[in-house]
């Protein structure tokens, strides 16, 4: 089938590295595993960081453009005409002003990954951006989440529940080193992140001061990213003087090769959907310690795959980080079943055979086979 990808915040081509492009990027390999003939529909970015309502009315301008333009090329040249829009991440600060206009005016269907609602903004700044973001939900045939945190407030705007689709965040396991390696020595810590201000920075802050009070024990920890932030992480992570390695910004090849040499993946991931790098760090069979925060539970099993504290609470993070570092046959054991785990329930192959479900069903104008599941 040929399917329009779209992902109005950040496309997966995007020249700067996050989370978001990740996971763009991912959906879109796992729409060609499973044989869809998809393609990016368009690089425009709604994205309005500040709130403005001019800035938001002039993009919905170009977006009504934009759509007018791309159906005109299907009229004229059929045969590249989409058979179903794909649209990957909207929210009231990037909704999607292509999408619900090209896929009614085709005929075709509107499928969204990762929808959101912030009913606060109803009568703020992105007012706009927020009814624009409700409508396209609202068109939508189908909504995969892959946070459940997202679920209540999208809800009431499908036409009926069953087009929520819960959905696993899932990479391509095989991307990163099966062999789980226990190492002798200090134990090697190891964080994933952007450096921004806001949660980002906040993040960083909670582990500087949880992982100062661990100073008695050998430990040393790498920091990949960067980012405008890099100066206030520097400071943040100061009291930890020699034992912090900055790796810069690598990418996804040079992170895993040093993903598998890490002993303790730790993130206390303030307000994160659910963590990338989280899932990145358990495939290479890497423990996690992170803040319960968002949709980390549903990546991060307690006990089973790592330690999960309450959000924001450095001194818990520290005793968590400190049990594991004490307990080197604990690290292991759950660096096993962490390994195992994501390769059984996060894999891109699995996510691929899901997709062609979904699609599958809303092309026949049928949900039955993709009711909400877990699985």
């Amino acid at each position: 089938m040929r399917v329009a990808f779209y992902a109005p915040l950040k496309p997966p081509d995007h020249p700067v590295p996050s989370g978001d492009r990740r996971v763009a990027q991912l959906f879109l390999a796992a729409l060609r595993m499973a044989d869809h003939d998809t393609l990016i529909a368009s690089r425009f970015r709604s994205y309005d960081g500040r709130g403005d309502a001019l800035r938001q009315a002039r993009v919905a301008a170009v977006g009504a453009r934009l759509a007018t333009r791309f159906v005109r090329r299907c009229r004229e040249a059929p045969q590249i005409a989409p058979e179903l829009w794909f649209t990957y991440h909207l929210y009231h600060k990037a909704p999607d002003w292509l999408g619900p206009q090209i896929a009614d005016v085709l005929g075709i269907p509107y499928v969204v990954a990762e929808a959101s609602d912030a009913p606060k903004q109803a009568s703020r700044g992105w007012a706009a951006g927020r009814r624009a973001a409700e409508r396209a939900i609202r068109r939508a045939d189908a909504v995969i989440g892959l946070n459940p945190a997202d679920r209540e407030c999208v809800l009431p705007f499908l036409r009926d529940t069953g087009r929520w689709v819960a959905f696993k965040p899932f990479i391509d396991a095989a991307s990163y080193p099966g062999q789980v390696c226990v190492r002798a020595g200090p134990p090697r810590l190891i964080a994933v992140a952007m450096m921004r201000y806001g949660d980002k920075l906040a993040s960083y802050q909670i582990l500087g001061d949880a992982l100062s009070r661990l100073l008695d024990l050998p430990w040393s920890l790498e920091v990949i990213g960067d980012g405008p932030a890099r100066w206030a992480v520097e400071d943040a992570l100061f009291p930890l003087e020699a034992r912090v390695t900055w790796a810069g910004e690598v990418g996804p090849i040079e992170i895993a090769r040093r993903l598998a040499s890490a002993d303790l993946c730790v993130w206390p991931a303030l307000n994160e959907a659910f963590g990338m790098a989280l899932l990145e760090a358990q495939a290479s069979g890497v423990p996690v310690v992170a803040g319960a925060a968002g949709g980390v539970s549903e990546i991060v099993v307690h006990g089973v795959t790592g330690l999960l504290v309450p959000p924001s609470d450095a001194a818990a993070f520290a005793r968590a980080v400190r049990s594991l570092l004490i307990d080197h046959p604990r690290r292991a054991a759950l660096a096993e079943a962490a390994r195992h785990r994501v390769r059984a329930e996060h894999d891109i192959s699995s996510a691929a055979r899901r997709l062609n479900a979904v699609i599958d069903a809303v092309s026949r104008g049928s949900r039955e086979n993709w009711a909400p599941t877990n699985s």
